[in-house]
């Protein structure tokens, strides 16, 4: 695969992703649709494992990764998929856009990585300043929809954690292994949730767009997306992946007012824009402090 094709893989797919969570639930139970994406996603996982003769081990590190990934493959995703029913996608995508930033924080506490410096502090503050003016607009957020922005903020809290816990358990598991495994270990979290929540069959519809939107997420959002994911961070600077999250949020805010005629309000693209300058400012302020430190060194050049 080439490396920017896949780039460009993983922006459309991210950036499609809340919409599909929100049409996935248009005529099926959030909990159906999300347990039916992940165990289609599962079973394909599954066999492509077995084509490519990749192992699937169920000891050890890569059983405490699969459990730590459950936490933002079932954690989150169930949170996400019931906050969607009243939440637009493209509030969606930018509250998840605060991952990174949360994830750096809690890698401070749990991996004891080296401080963060004041720019990235800034960088925080800026965004959360940003999400603070998200909550006081009345057209943004109203009165019915902050139940599901705060399991949305919950959501992104776990799924951060998630992520931070996987790379701590420094687990050897092959990334498509450690997608399928954690994939197979969320069946039955997924089954008991909507035994109790609904516990009802659903009618399928094909002429709505739940089942269409859960095969799209179980097969681009849940394999390709991750597998372009990972094959362009082997192959890119860390800082260039990340661009991806000051991406996506843009097309989601325009993808849902285009096609689910969702509102982005004065508000909403004002806390929008702060929320990614504090993520531009996060990973790429280290060029805007470089060069003065650099001056005053007496270094020139590029």
């Amino acid at each position: 695969m080439h490396v920017p094709a896949a780039y460009l893989i993983v922006v459309l797919v991210w950036s499609t992703t809340p919409l599909g969570i929100v049409w996935s639930g248009a005529t099926v139970h959030p909990i159906m649709a999300a347990w039916s994406r992940m165990a289609i996603a599962a079973v394909l996982g599954w066999l492509l494992l077995r084509a490519m003769r990749i192992p699937l081990s169920w000891r050890g590190p890569q059983l405490r990764a699969y459990g730590y990934a459950l936490l933002g493959v079932y954690g989150a995703l169930s949170l996400s998929y019931v906050a969607a029913q009243t939440v637009p996608s493209g509030l969606i995508s930018v509250l998840y856009g605060l991952s990174p930033l949360l994830s750096a924080v809690l890698a401070q506490w749990l991996l004891r990585e080296p401080p963060l410096p004041v720019y990235r502090w800034i960088a925080c503050f800026i965004a959360l300043a940003g999400l603070g003016a998200i909550f006081l607009d009345d057209v943004a957020i109203g009165r019915e929809i902050i139940p599901g922005v705060l399991l949305i903020l919950v959501a992104v809290l776990l799924f951060s954690y998630s992520a931070v816990m996987v790379k701590k358990t420094a687990s050897p598991a092959h990334p498509l292994a450690q997608t399928v495994g954690t994939l197979l270990l969320s069946q039955p979290f997924f089954a008991v949730t909507w035994l109790v929540l609904d516990g009802t069959l659903p009618s399928i519809d094909w002429s709505s767009t739940s089942p269409w939107a859960i095969l799209y997420l179980a097969i681009f959002g849940s394999l390709l997306g991750f597998v372009s994911y990972y094959h362009v961070l082997r192959h890119l600077s860390a800082s260039t992946v990340a661009l991806v999250t000051l991406i996506t949020p843009v097309f989601a805010l325009y993808l849902g007012q285009w096609l689910n005629g969702e509102v982005i309000s004065a508000a909403l693209a004002f806390g929008s824009g702060l929320i990614l300058t504090g993520l531009g400012l996060f990973f790429f302020g280290h060029r805007l402090f470089a060069r003065p430190a650099r001056r005053s060194r007496g270094v020139t050049g590029p």
